[in-house]
């Protein structure tokens, strides 16, 4: 029995290493093994203990170079999901152009990818503003070339009621949010390699999940989640698919940071998701390279969770009991 890089099971049965990982990802927390001989299940033991001794994440169940020779457009890119996603992109081949408001971010986050030895570029432009947004995305392209993937992940957000908001406010969301995700889209669609370019629009589960202090954020996510079912009927017939990912608390966010500061509404938070975790956003960035690769070549105007559970918990009664001040 062997490992190396084909696989050889009880029986003489061969498989390649990409088989060996289906069997690896379905064991279970408790070490249940189905359908395997005893001799088997010791060297998918083994073989499932080198994967974690080499620090294997998820990603791993991808072949290398998923997104070899495709070239990727991501808003907001200077931090955040956005750059993890670019991260992502960029280690399983793609070219990434990075779009946001802020140069020096832009330009780190760029330089950061290439020491890894990635491709990318930085383009500076507010996705609220359509002629420099088209600039911007023109010079991907010239640089870059044919656009195959987009991922339209500018977004504001800050906690306030809606009687603690003035319409300025309320607007700042809603133009970044889904006027950007609008502005993109719209800007990028002659630079796409049609058919067989994906869009993922960043939402967020209170998108459909009412949640005080979130009026604005909860009007625009919701308004991107329908663009983005809008845009996967009109943009179909070319070869486009759009899909949206919609995540929950993520870990180490400017988002969170801004909407549990402290310890306590940390804990409180976490104990409304069903995983008892906020998410990281490798995972996030995971669940992208997932849409963006054949895998999910049928799959297009879904509106895609990763939360947790949180959304099944009620989000909104939890997190007005994590911001009521004790007395």
């Amino acid at each position: 029995m062997t490992f190396d890089h084909r696989v050889k099971l009880s029986g003489s049965r061969a498989a390649p290493t990409s088989f060996l990982r289906q069997i690896v990802v379905q064991l279970d927390d408790h070490n249940h093994f189905h359908g395997f001989g005893t001799s088997d299940r010791f060297a998918v033991r083994g073989e499932r203990a080198a994967f974690h001794s080499a620090g294997a994440c998820m990603a791993e169940v991808f072949g290398q170079e998923l997104l070899a020779k495709k070239n990727a457009i991501i808003t907001g890119g200077g931090s955040g999901i956005n750059l993890a996603i670019a991260r992502r992109f960029a280690a399983h081949g793609a070219s990434v152009a990075l779009i946001g408001r802020t140069k020096e971010k832009l330009d780190s986050a760029a330089d950061e990818i290439r020491r890894t030895g990635g491709t990318a570029s930085g383009h500076p432009a507010d996705v609220r503003d359509y002629d420099a947004l088209a600039a911007a995305i023109k010079s991907a392209r010239e640089i870059h070339g044919e656009i195959d993937l987009v991922v339209c992940g500018a977004a504001g957000n800050f906690p306030a009621p809606a009687l603690g908001m003035s319409a300025n406010g309320f607007k700042a969301v809603v133009d970044i949010d889904l006027l950007g995700t609008f502005n993109t889209c719209r800007a990028v669609f002659e630079h796409l390699r049609r058919p067989g370019a994906s869009i993922i629009n960043i939402s967020a589960m209170q998108a459909f999940t009412p949640t005080p202090m979130q009026a604005h954020v909860c009007a625009a996510k919701a308004g991107v989640d329908m663009l983005t079912k809008c845009l996967a009927i009109e943009w179909g017939p070319d070869g486009v698919r759009v899909n949206s990912i919609a995540p929950g608390a993520v870990d180490d966010t400017e988002g969170m940071k801004r909407l549990a500061p402290t310890p306590e509404i940390q804990k409180q938070l976490t104990r409304s998701i069903p995983l008892r975790r906020f998410a990281t956003k490798d995972e996030i960035a995971d669940l992208a390279l997932f849409l963006c690769s054949d895998a999910a070549k049928f799959i297009t105007g879904a509106v895609v969770v990763c939360d947790g559970g949180q959304s099944l918990a009620g989000l909104g009664v939890n997190m007005m009991a994590a911001m009521q001040p004790r007395s």
